[in-house]
């Protein structure tokens, strides 16, 4: 499976910025993702104080390959960047070697309702 990593570092960023994060993925950039053509799915992940990532699996190289060109040309513009304050420290190509869905079943949301 064709994978990509977008990550922040965290460690410059303003106090207070993983809740603007969460805020915006809730807010905005869920809804951008979800359906999105090539697209198998996204996790956004964070380390408070560390990093913020989105974790993207497309369905064919193809795809990957030009949301990786479209995105590297405006990284540092993104709404990410803009929300911690500087451009990603990696956009990364990797090779997603398997997803299990567990017993609890996935849940597709922007914030945890559990």
């Amino acid at each position: 499976m064709n994978g990509l990593t977008v990550r922040w570092s965290l460690a410059s960023a303003p106090a207070g910025v993983e809740e603007q994060l969460a805020s915006y993925v809730a807010d905005t950039s869920h809804a951008r993702f979800t359906g999105m053509e090539g697209l198998r799915f996204k996790t956004w992940r964070c380390r408070p104080a560390e990093w913020f990532e989105g974790c993207y699996v497309f369905e064919t190289d193809a795809a990957r390959a030009e949301f990786q060109r479209a995105f590297t040309q405006t990284a540092a513009e993104s709404p990410g960047s803009q929300i911690v304050g500087s451009p990603p420290i990696l956009i990364e190509a990797c090779e997603i070697v398997a997803v299990a869905e567990g017993g609890g079943g996935f849940l597709a949301a922007s914030r945890d309702r559990s």
